[in-house]
């Protein structure tokens, strides 16, 4: 299958020579929830075509079955034309199916490359913080599977910024530290906490590929006048929770989005392109992942490649300006 590089821009990981797509195709929620094995098979493929190299899943998606399905189609590409994550943290019934131990971060690794029939994915990333395990074990866990080749990088995924001192852990044991880390994107109320991490990614020159840029659909005006039938949040109560106890299901949001969205209609784009194009302009961003319900909203999506180039410093600051207000 032809890599098309022209079609979109590629950027490091941090500081590190992985180059990754500035556009990602993510598994959340989508690869063997809202999406079969078909229309999984077109996302990837048209990613691809559009230039897009690195994927990313993770064990706890569908438990497990993100990974299968990826794996399934991954069959058709070259490994070295693409950059595969995974992330470990649930997964499982058993005693110690869950957490960052070091029995469960390589034994979660040997059982997420079966499932995704690779010999090592590019990066591994620790799902979630875990306070109950001690930062030496996660770090002398990930150095062996760092050193076994069974991942080429590791990251973090939505660690604070006091925990993303793992760095100082590693090199008090000489070990690799983070390489990157995932993100849900900062919006509206969550600003000043993104903010802090931001200025703390910076000192170190970390890499940040941010996920879910929609916010569940949010940002696609699609929940103004309530909750619709099939809609992401709908379907998925437990983000719904999340973003209710966050105070982002709120009329000062919506209020918010109705200003933006005149901007969009300047623009003559949709919000969903608004809201990407937005994230791309992140200084810290390695990669946007994109979560998509399948092909048609993948080609829509990938549009805001194009609208990033019109969002020029005024337009900008009046974006920042409403999302601040």
């Amino acid at each position: 299958m032809t890599f098309h590089l022209e079609v979109t821009e590629y950027r490091k990981v941090g500081k590190w020579g992985l180059r990754i797509s500035e556009l990602s195709l993510g598994s959340w929620l989508t690869f063997g929830n809202r999406m079969d094995m078909d229309e999984a098979r077109k996302c990837v493929r048209e990613a691809f075509k559009n230039g897009i190299n690195f994927f990313d899943t993770a064990k706890g998606y569908a438990d497990g079955m993100a990974e299968s399905m990826l794996g399934q189609i991954l069959k058709e590409f070259r490994r070295e034309d693409v950059v595969i994550s995974t992330k470990i943290f649930w997964g499982g019934t058993g005693l110690n199916d869950k957490g960052l131990s070091k029995k469960h971060l390589i034994e979660g690794t040997w059982n997420s490359l079966k499932r995704l029939q690779l010999s090592y994915v590019d990066i591994l990333h620790c799902h979630r913080p875990d306070p109950e395990v001690p930062m030496e074990e996660v770090v002398f866990a990930i150095d062996y599977i760092l050193r076994s080749s069974l991942a080429l990088y590791w990251g973090t995924s939505m660690w604070s910024a006091r925990e993303l001192e793992a760095h100082k852990v590693c090199k008090e044991l000489g070990c690799m530290p983070p390489h990157c880390g995932t993100a849900i994107v900062q919006h509206v109320d969550e600003r000043k906490g993104g903010k802090r991490i931001r200025s703390y990614l910076q000192k170190v020159r970390y890499g940040l590929t941010t996920f879910n840029p929609l916010a569940g659909g949010i940002l696609t005006n699609k929940y103004n006048n309530g909750m619709p039938e099939g809609s992401r949040l709908a379907c998925f109560p437990h983000l719904r929770k999340h973003f209710e106890e966050q105070g982002i299901l709120s009329e000062k949001t919506f209020a918010r989005l109705r200003k933006l969205q005149t901007i969009a209609d300047t623009l003559g784009v949709s919000m969903s392109q608004l809201a990407i194009a937005w994230c791309l302009k992140n200084d810290n961003a390695s990669s946007v992942i994109l979560g998509v319900s399948g092909s048609k909203q993948l080609t829509e999506n990938l549009k805001a490649l194009e609208i990033k180039k019109k969002l020029d410093d005024e337009l900008m600051k009046e974006i920042e300006k409403i999302l601040e207000s």
